[in-house]
């Protein structure tokens, strides 16, 4: 009887350092994950400033406490699930969901692009419905239409993160999956709570109790931070377009093959094979948003006929 005891907490001591061991390559796996959904972590957090403009900026961190939160809880008991689920039962539903993703990005991505170089007007309140709205309800609007868009972005970073761990033991894909939505998360919105308030604080140092220098910085920040975001829109419109296109050609073959060959193609130069790899996405991803977005016209137009 004892020697089947320690026979017993052999195996378990051995189980536990099998597993051990297999989790040591979490953090290597983290950062592999992270670096295939920049793009996407790139996008997430240009997209996201713009939903607290014209708000109280004393509400300002709450509101993107709530996305964040909300965000959150999407990743970790939804999204990581249902990537698991899917995996086991369903592996070839994967690559669909990830190119349907995709598509939706390179409409988003369309849709800006056209926004940019369409002509502003302004609303004419005689000829065009105004609906007018208290603050409370704009808020809650704004967090909706941010959380909606947040949906989208967090599915795709969680089916390419499950699709980096899918040769990996079940304990470390649940670990990993976890891992880079929590650390996502913070980042992106950590990121985005201190850039909605640059400007709060760049105002605070330019108070007479401050050194010159510090004043001088805080009036930097000041007249920086319209430019910064209006970059940092800009930048998230093309992550959106080559990511966008960079899951489509994943998901086709052919499209595959050809990226594969352009990367070996200029294999000694890897910044410009990488800049060659991103322009084609994007382009061939702005292309797809266009023709996405002439399909999304034609349904509206039948639904409404019917």
């Amino acid at each position: 009887m004892p020697s089947g005891l320690f026979a017993l907490l052999d195996d378990i001591s051995a189980l536990v350092k099998a597993s051990a061991a297999s989790l040591d390559d979490v953090p290597t796996q983290v950062a592999k994950t992270t670096g295939k959904v920049s793009g996407i972590v790139i996008d997430d957090t240009a997209v996201t400033p713009k939903y607290v403009v014209g708000l109280n900026p004393a509400r300002e961190l709450s509101i993107i406490y709530r996305i964040a939160k909300k965000s959150l809880f999407n990743k970790l008991l939804i999204l990581s699930p249902a990537a698991l689920l899917l995996g086991y039962f369903a592996p070839w539903a994967i690559t669909p969901i990830l190119m349907v993703g995709g598509a939706y990005l390179c409409f988003e991505g369309y849709e800006k692009v056209h926004a940019m170089l369409s002509k502003h007007h302004e609303v004419d309140p005689e000829r065009e419905d105004v609906r007018v709205m208290t603050p409370e309800e704009l808020e809650k609007e704004r967090v909706t239409s941010a959380v909606r868009t947040d949906v989208i972005l967090s599915a795709e970073i969680i089916a390419i993160a499950y699709s980096q761990v899918t040769d990996q033991q079940l304990t470390n894909q649940i670990v990993v999956m976890l891992a880079v939505a929590v650390f996502i998360t913070v980042a992106v919105y950590g990121f985005v709570g201190l850039l909605v308030k640059a400007d709060d604080i760049g105002l605070h140092l330019t108070q007479e109790k401050f050194s010159p220098t510090l004043r001088k910085v805080g009036r930097g920040i000041v007249k920086l931070m319209p430019h910064f975001l209006r970059i940092l829109g800009y930048v998230g419109t093309a992550a959106m377009l080559w990511v966008g296109g960079e899951i489509i050609a994943h998901g086709i073959p052919f499209t595959n093959h050809l990226l594969h060959e352009l990367e070996h193609a200029l294999a000694a130069l890897p910044v410009v094979a990488w800049l060659a790899k991103a322009l084609a996405c994007g382009i061939a991803g702005l292309g797809l948003g266009f023709l996405v977005e002439k399909l999304v016209l034609l349904a509206k137009r039948l639904f409404a006929r019917g």
